[in-house]
Formats: structure tokens, sequence, C-alpha cells
């Protein structure tokens, strides 16, 4: 049971760091949620599907290469790859831009880390537990590393000073850790209002 907590918390402090870095999320990949918006958008003609992954100021430029985009597509095959790419590019340099973070361009399918995907599988399908499994196995595994380091340490002769204090070295960063992913578990899901709430989806 202890072990099970300290999973869930570990869940919850892996999704309280993404709030606080959106700038190393995957909105910027080819098969990224914001691309994939796009490219409905583009399909279907509704630009609003677009639209919700950037912020209210910046619907207008979003629109004006939208059209363009549309328009240029009818050239044939290459026209429409050409404007394809340059809408994508728009699309998340402007929904980046309005959670603070850089565009240095589009990122290849395939680069989305493991938790990153499996969140994303999870909210598609509906089903929470290829997530839960991936963030299990890697705070199960950070829990027991963390464990193991300071139980090589734990037996020292009593007058070894400097062993012991590699010892309480270190206790002190496994208590700290998990201490960390216990109080993660209680810490609320950050409130966003209307400015910031095209970047709720903290890609």
């Amino acid at each position: 049971m202890k072990i099970r907590n300290a999973l869930i918390a570990g869940a919850a402090l892996l999704a309280a760091a993404s709030w606080t870095a959106p700038a190393q999320a995957h909105c910027d990949t080819l098969d990224g949620p914001v691309v994939s918006a796009g490219r409905k958008a583009l399909d279907s003609g509704n630009v609003n599907l677009a639209l919700v992954w950037v912020q209210k100021q910046d619907e207008a430029e979003v629109r004006h290469v939208f059209d363009k985009a549309r328009s240029v597509r009818k050239g044939g095959a290459e026209a429409k790859e050409l404007a394809d790419t340059y809408f994508f590019e728009t699309l998340v340099r402007v929904h980046r831009a309005g959670e603070g973070a850089g565009f240095t361009g589009l990122k290849p399918v395939g680069t989305v880390e493991a938790p990153v995907a499996a969140a994303d599988k999870a909210i598609e399908t509906g089903n929470l537990q290829g997530l839960a499994n991936v963030i299990s196995e890697r705070t199960e595994k950070g829990l027991h590393t963390q464990f193991d380091h300071l139980m090589a340490k734990k037996k020292y002769t009593p007058n070894d000073v400097e062993a012991g204090r590699a010892y309480t070295g270190a206790y002190v960063e496994f208590v700290h850790y998990a201490e960390r992913l216990y109080d993660a578990a209680a810490t609320p899901a950050p409130q966003h209002d209307d400015k910031t709430s095209a970047s709720a989806h903290a890609h």
C-alpha cells in the first residue's frame, strides 16, 4: 500500500511539473496535438479547430495564414505540402508564444517522450491505465534507486565519521525525495483565466 501511494504521488509530481515547463512539451512535433488540430482545420475548412490552441488576441494572424494556406493548397500536391507546413509552423509558433516559449521549428514524428505520448493516448482512448503504468514504473524505479543508495551506506563503523556523513547525506536525499512525491499528491491543478486558457492543455 505504501509503494502504491508513492506511485500515485509520483504521478501527481509529474503532472505538476508539466505546468511549469511548457517549453519541454510536444506541441512543436508533427504528430503533436497542435499540428493535428491544424491538419484537421485545413482538411475540413474549419479554422476554429485550430484557434482553440491560440489566445484570442492571436486569432487574426492565424486566420490570415489559414486562408492563404487553404487557397495555395489548390495548386497541387507540392503546393499543398508547402502551404500546410507554413500554416503548421505559424500555428505552433503562435501557440508557444502564448505560453512564453520559443519556437525553433517543427520536430519530426516520433520525438514525443513516453509519458506525453501515453497521456495523449489516454485522452484519445478514455483509458488511463497505460499512462498509469508508464508513470508507476518510472516512479518505482526512482524510489528503488534512492532507497538502494541509502541502504548501501547504512551499515558503517560508528567511529568512521566520513562514512556516517555519507549515510546521513543519502538519508536526507531519500527522505526529501519521498516528501516531494507525497506533497505533490496534495497539490491542486492550477487555475487558468481566459488569457491563458489556450495553454491549459500543457503542450
